[in-house]
């Protein structure tokens, strides 16, 4: 049961890739999760592992070459079996292999469409892989429904990973004849996602050989630009009349948003496709106060519709109540990386209290300078950058063999977001001056919230920082950000009794926790480096030199 491996789509703007290194050849044995390859893409090069097991029978592309997206990249199967004609319909032309073969094509009694048996000018589009990590996406809005036209370029779906929602593009033209995983739902990397052919053409069988969990995909006669209106529904752009009689775009998740919100469409500004209102837009939507009175005349028709958008139901005391809510793709990963991290790096944490005093009356002064805007958690980035490049030893990964230090300093940021908690990342952050950081950090936390960011914007941290002194946290704990080796936590500025030059006088202080992995920091190096930190924030000026 032969399996082709495609070109894979590492990043949004991804449209070819360079096989750096082959990790097998021809004749091994693959496990799913093996490293097959890895792959540099436009922004990193990166490890990309097998879905499927069997033998490697076949390597497309040598390592070195570059080839679009889609294209053939290998065969995986049962040892000796016949991969010809699968070579001969994948690997004629690598330019066209996306246009040419699906992304994994499967012979089972069941089923037995290959990739030379697609009729003329059929595209199967899959599930793409949109992150390093990402092992399963889920639609969360379908931007085109069956039946519409398709230009190359075209945004079909907005897809969650495990890090972000992106829009996933198309790179073909013609109709999008079938759509195999519906808003909502979630499936593997590779499952049929939608298939894109001339209109009226019968893809019946193409959906049969594919599967979205290892079962047969029903025939889908009734998914063709004649399908009935009750399938529309589910799958096209959600629209509703404005104040003045005009069609509103919006998706459903946000109108499904909107409603618990208690948001008038018609008052929202659509920044999508043709004007379309999305999820973003509606997370992002101000109400104008001029626009109040309009308000109430409009909840009642909205309440009829939107069941889903009711309060939860009043629970008298003593009566048992549970809500179950399904883990998003970005909960999953927190879940197991923090897991994994918390048991297996041995923690200890180290505190040290700060006296903010000099900080509060440097960032006062800095701010006065026009278009200047500095934090306090922009000053502990700067000082922690700085503290770092003299204890590079915190700056470390453990690996078993070796431990490596790291002379560059890319600190990451925790940012608080609807399903959990995602670090961007500071490139170089020794290197940026304090309002270079300041705008750096606000634009990531805001695409951060609004899950913008590329997966790229998330890699290669060497420490962390996690704030959580704006909710009034004095002090708290945090698990490692692996593979780096420490994570700092920040507390809330506190005022109170401090002791100076033998007199009590009103202080400004904060609280700061390091918590370091024992494999690769001993506690007398966590030790010097919080004292090194505390030296530069207490002494603001000495982060300007």
């Amino acid at each position: 049961m032969a399996t082709i491996i495609t070109m894979p789509r590492l990043s949004d703007t991804m449209t070819e890739g360079t096989v750096a290194t082959w990790l097998k050849k021809v004749g091994d044995k693959i496990n799913e999760g093996d490293i097959l390859a890895e792959i540099e893409t436009d922004k990193a090069t990166m490890e990309f592992e097998s879905f499927n097991e069997g033998t490697l029978l076949y390597i497309g592309i040598p390592e070195g070459e570059t080839a679009p997206v889609d294209s053939l990249l290998a065969i995986i199967g049962a040892e000796g079996e016949d991969v010809t004609t699968l070579i001969a319909g994948g690997a004629t032309a690598p330019a066209t292999a996306a246009a040419e073969t699906p992304k994994e094509a499967t012979t089972t009694p069941a089923a037995t469409t290959t990739a030379t048996e697609l009729p003329k000018g059929v595209i199967v589009v899959t599930m793409p892989r949109l992150s390093d990590t990402m092992t399963e996406g889920t639609v969360a809005t379908w931007l085109k429904k069956v039946g519409d036209t398709i230009a190359e370029g075209d945004i079909l779906a907005e897809i969650e990973t495990d890090k972000a929602t992106m829009e996933f593009e198309s790179f073909n033209a013609g109709t999008l004849l079938y759509i195999g995983i519906q808003e909502g739902n979630t499936a593997p990397v590779d499952s049929l996602l939608a298939i894109i052919g001339p209109a009226g053409t019968d893809i019946t069988g193409v959906a049969a050989g594919f599967t979205a969990d290892g079962t047969t995909a029903a025939p889908v006669a009734t998914e063709t630009a004649a399908a009935p209106a009750t399938t529309e529904k589910n799958i096209e752009t959600i629209q509703e009349p404005s104040a003045d009689g005009q069609r509103i775009l919006a998706s459903p998740l946000a109108k499904k948003l909107a409603s618990e919100k208690g948001i008038q469409l018609s008052q929202v500004k659509g920044s999508g496709e043709n004007g379309r209102i999305t999820k973003s837009d509606i997370e992002n939507f101000t109400p104008q106060s001029n626009t109040a009175p309009q308000a109430a005349p409009q909840q009642a028709p909205a309440a009829k519709t939107e069941t889903v958008a009711a309060p939860k139901p009043y629970v008298p005391a003593g009566q048992v109540a549970t809500e179950e809510i399904k883990n998003s793709q970005m909960r999953k990963i927190i879940a197991k990386r923090l897991s994994e991290s918390l048991f297996t790096a041995p923690h200890y944490n180290l505190v040290i209290e700060v006296s903010m005093d000099e900080a509060m009356k440097s960032r006062a002064v800095i701010n006065t300078v026009p278009d200047t805007k500095v934090s306090f958690n922009d000053m502990v980035i700067k000082a922690s950058a700085l503290a770092l490049k003299k204890h590079p030893k915190i700056n470390s990964q453990w690996k078993e063999d070796a431990i490596t230090i790291n002379y560059h300093v890319n600190i990451g940021v925790a940012v608080a977001v609807e399903d959990g908690l995602v670090v961007p990342v500071l490139p170089f952050t020794d290197g940026m001056s304090l309002s270079q950081i300041g705008a750096s950090v606000r634009d990531l936390a805001g695409r951060a919230k609004n899950k913008k960011l590329l997966p790229t914007e998330m890699e290669g941290s060497t420490f962390t920082i996690s704030n959580l002194g704006m909710f009034g946290i004095t002090e708290f704990n945090s698990i490692i950000n692996q593979p780096n080796s420490a994570i700092l936590s920040v507390g809330a500025i506190v005022e109170k009794p401090v002791v100076k030059n033998g007199q009590i006088v009103v202080g400004n202080t904060m609280m700061l926790s390091l918590a370091c992995d024992h494999r690769t920091i001993d506690g007398a190096t966590g030790a010097q480096f919080l004292q090194t930190l505390k030296q530069y924030i207490e002494n603001p000026v000495t982060m300007l030199a």
